[in-house]
């Protein structure tokens, strides 16, 4: 029978606690004022690169919303039904935050181009005034989210785009000056297309992070092939096959593995004493600290036996 180890997850580095709910309220109460306000502000003065923001603002919104709910529900206990509780909630709420991203993010640059072409004049004195407010809302946003947990893909998908929006601001300024001093109301699609393109690249990489996440793939930062030589490196490990280590959120990796033993450690008793030297092992020996280990341990001869049918 496999050997399941479960560590108090008090003082794991990746633990949820860092996500502070109170910061996370705070930023979604700023941010859905900053997004009414900037929306008003958006059909009152045209502007494309003013309603680019207020998107980006509302993205922030929904996804510090959905971060908070996701934290929240991360804590509930697991169930029968459920044995990981609901720490998938995380990974998912992320993904669909990063899916409305990229389609608004593509929407708006397909119309920034339109409006290269042909520009429509902005009230640009108070496209100005929105955009300082745009700012301002920002930078408190910044203040509350520095010092996050940046491993949770939820805080870092909010703090991303808070600073990206920070940045979205500044170009409305900008946008908003060359249009008072210049008359050039082209620079409002430019300045579109800026936020546009700083939506994307970002939104595809966390896209990539929750995809490897849900196809079970291995820890970005952990190397499996080092992990099994050094595992194998053990005294009285004969060898080690089907290791897999995944993740169930951003602070929860899993790893199971079967594990081939002297002969003689089963019938000194010696096979127990190795698992908890297994274990911590994986808890400490790497950057990735695996809480959750599963390790099926087996005698040499149940090797040739098996034939390593399942040898990776």
């Amino acid at each position: 029978m496999g050997e399941h180890s479960h560590h108090s997850h008090q003082g794991h580095h990746h633990s949820h606690s860092s996500t502070n709910p109170r910061k996370l309220l705070a930023v979604a109460a700023i941010a859905w004022g900053l997004c009414a306000a900037q929306l008003f502000g958006s059909f009152l003065t045209g502007s494309l690169a003013l309603l680019l923001d207020t998107v980006h603002v509302l993205t922030d919104a929904l996804g510090v919303t959905v971060a908070l709910i996701a934290s929240r529900l991360a804590l509930r206990p697991s169930t029968h039904r459920r044995t990981w509780g609901w720490k998938r909630v995380e990974i998912i709420s992320a993904m669909f935050q990063a899916s409305i991203l990229l389609g608004v993010g593509a929407l708006v640059i397909v119309e920034a181009v339109r409006r290269f072409f042909s520009p429509e004049p902005i009230a640009s004195a108070e496209v100005l005034i929105f955009g300082v407010v745009g700012l301002i809302g920002n930078l408190m946003m910044i203040v509350i989210l520095v010092g996050g947990d940046h491993q949770n893909f939820n805080m870092r998908a909010a703090f991303l785009e808070v600073v990206n929006d920070a940045l979205g601001s500044v170009a409305v300024i900008v946008s908003a000056v060359v249009m008072s001093t210049t008359g050039w109301y082209g620079a409002d699609a430019v300045v579109a297309l800026c936020i546009g393109v700083l939506i994307v690249p970002r939104t595809l990489l966390l896209l990539r992070d929750t995809f490897e996440v849900l196809l079970e793939s291995t820890p970005r930062n952990l190397d499996l092939q080092e992990l099994q030589k050094h595992l194998e490196s053990q005294e009285h490990v004969v060898a080690v096959h089907d290791l897999h280590v995944s993740q169930i959120s951003s602070d929860l990796p899993v790893l199971t593995a079967h594990i081939l033993l002297e002969e003689e450690c089963f019938t000194s008793g010696h096979s127990a004493e190795i698992l908890r030297h297994l274990q911590a092992c994986v808890a400490e020996h790497f950057d990735v600290s695996i809480e959750h280990s599963t390790f099926q341990l087996e005698p040499e001869s149940f090797g040739s036996e098996q034939h390593y049918r399942n040898l990776p």
